[in-house]
């Protein structure tokens, strides 16, 4: 059974109906001026004025991708927004719709969906993303996953693509870099209370989800969502471009030192280069061209191939869902 965040006793989904369940929901979810048909019919209706829909979709897995223990279900629910609506962003596009599908084991508590729910809602809310439906399925004892699908509107411009990058671009960041890596290691430890901000911070992340479409207005040349790490990520820019991205070692020494004091200097540095889960977003962007505010600086795109800290050559690093 799925632990109820609240630690009491109640219903579960096998006791209500699908009907009744949404029921509940659908009051707590988001609608938008771009939703011509909402949540209700087989399939909902989405303005699409620039002719081009962005569309992008993650899952979460239970005791893969959060744990009872560490998260509530509103957490689990700001976060499967957050790791969706970044990748719209890196696109340079503004969200359009969500939706939200929950697979899940009869016995998980309705409290827990509907902490779910909220959490999700909140940030949809507040990312400006209508939730314009979804699917439900029951499953296997102990199992429960969650995936959101996000549409996105490109307003006109060009989508931004990971192969854009030349050599000479300036490499910047919108966004943190190692917190949430930080706050998992601080609740692995056993000690969240050391720095509370950077657990919650990987209990759900903040994307700077405006400065994509900025970027995009400002002519970046490449742009993608930190999600499994800089070093990984930056390197999958470099392959899709053919080109080299060199980080600066004192661009990001701010970073470092902002987590040193809760892991220790030689983990804040592994945070930052290879810590997953942040959802900031990597830009690369013309040298002339002056970064948009909210932008900063870590590096530049050279020639050669894959990524380098100071010209030393770094290993991909970061999270893979298989490998580990």
């Amino acid at each position: 059974m799925v632990k109820d965040p609240n630690g009491s006793e109640g219903p579960t989904l096998a006791q209500v109906s699908e009907s009744e369940l949404l029921e509940g929901i659908f009051p707590l979810l988001p609608g938008g001026h771009g939703v011509l048909l909402g949540p209700g019919d087989d399939a909902a209706l989405v303005a699409a004025p620039d002719g081009k829909v962005v569309a992008t979709t993650d899952a979460m897995v239970r005791d893969r991708d959060w744990r009872d223990d560490w998260s509530t279900g509103a957490d689990v629910g700001a976060k499967t927004v957050a790791q969706n609506l970044a990748d719209v962003a890196a696109m340079g596009a503004v969200p359009t719709g969500l939706l939200v599908t929950l697979i899940a084991d009869p016995a998980t508590p309705l409290a827990w969906v509907h902490d779910f729910a909220t959490g999700l809602a909140e940030a949809a809310r507040e990312a400006g993303a209508p939730v314009v439906g979804g699917d439900l399925s029951s499953a296997p004892p102990g199992m429960l996953v969650v995936s959101v699908t996000a549409l996105g509107d490109l307003e006109g411009r060009e989508p931004v693509l990971r192969s854009g990058a030349r050599p000479g671009d300036v490499v910047a960041v919108a966004g943190s870099l190692g917190r949430s890596h930080a706050g998992w290691r601080l609740l692995e430890r056993g000690v969240p209370g050391r720095a509370p901000e950077l657990v919650d911070y990987h209990r759900r992340p903040r994307p700077a989800y405006r400065q994509g479409p900025l970027a995009a207005e400002a002519g970046v040349h490449a742009m993608l969502d930190l999600s499994d790490g800089l070093v990984r990520d930056a390197g999958r820019v470099a392959r899709a471009s053919g080109v080299g991205v060199d980080l600066s070692r004192e661009a990001l020494q701010a970073d470092v030192a902002a987590l040193a004091g809760a892991v220790g200097e030689e983990m804040a540095w592994e945070c930052v280069l290879t810590g997953g889960e942040e959802h900031s977003l990597l830009g690369c962007f013309p040298a002339h061209v002056p970064l948009p505010h909210g932008w900063r600086r870590v590096g530049a795109v050279v020639g050669g191939e894959g990524v380098t800290l100071d010209g030393q050559a770094q290993g991909p690093g970061g999270w893979d869902h298989f490998a580990g």
